[in-house]
Formats: structure tokens, C-alpha cells, sequence
């Protein structure tokens, strides 16, 4: 997973086709991935829950939230990833958002910084 994040950051989407399971590789759109890598500014990685994945499993989940502003806006996107290990390498399955809830769900004041990370209060910049 890390790997992949760092290939988005990195704009390598050769890396993010060839870590695609080969039942789905032909399904990313090469250019439009490519231009969305370019047009983030990544602001992190967190892993939130792993399960299996281990040195003897053959399939894993990951649980992550990755976080970047596109073309000026903000995003969290908090997923489960499904992967299987072939041939002793990883392979992206699948991902499936992970609905926000108020609990998750971040809040922000209007005179608290804005969560893009411009350093400029919420409310002089997304929240205007």
C-alpha cells in the first residue's frame, strides 16, 4: 500500500498499473490517473487497520485514509483495499470507500486553519 501511495505522490503510474491484480490492470485509465497524481498536492498516508498480509497470508486488507487537495479542494479518502500475494509479490483486488460518519467525520472551525494545509483560516479559503 505504502508503495503505491509513494507512486501517486511520485506520479509513477507505471508502478500503481503493475502492482493492479491482472484480472482488473487493463481497467486503469492510465492518462486520467496520470493527471490527477500531477494535479494533487499529497499531504499523507495513514494506515488505520491491517488484516492479514503477513509473511504466510496470501491475501491482506488495508484500511487507509490518503489525504491531498486537488485543483483546490480537499479530500480524505478512506478506503479498505483488498490485496492478493502472487508469486511472492502484492497485487491491488479491490478497494471500497469507507462511508464518513459524524464520528469520522472532520469538523472545522471557521477561524481554525484550513485542513488543505495553506496555513490560511478555514473560512479565507475552502470555506469561502
Amino acid at each position: 500500500m505504502r508503495s503505491r501511495y509513494t507512486a501517486y505522490v511520485r506520479g509513477v503510474i507505471d508502478h500503481v498499473v503493475a502492482t493492479h491484480a491482472a484480472a482488473t490492470r487493463d481497467t486503469v485509465d492510465r492518462e486520467a490517473t496520470t493527471r490527477w497524481s500531477h494535479e494533487t498536492q499529497w499531504l499523507g498516508l495513514e494506515i488505520v487497520a491491517t488484516e492479514r498480509g503477513g509473511e504466510g497470508d496470501l491475501d491482506g486488507i488495508v484500511e487507509f485514509i490518503a489525504r491531498g487537495v486537488t485543483r483546490g479542494t480537499p479530500f480524505a479518502q478512506h478506503e479498505r483495499s483488498q490485496f492478493r500475494r502472487v508469486d511472492g509479490s502484492w497485487y491491488y483486488v479491490d478497494g471500497k470507500l469507507v462511508p464518513r460518519t459524524p464520528k469520522r467525520a472532520p469538523t472545522v472551525g471557521r477561524n481554525e486553519p484550513c485542513p488543505c494545509g495553506s496555513g490560511v483560516k478555514y473560512k479565507r479559503c475552502h470555506g469561502a
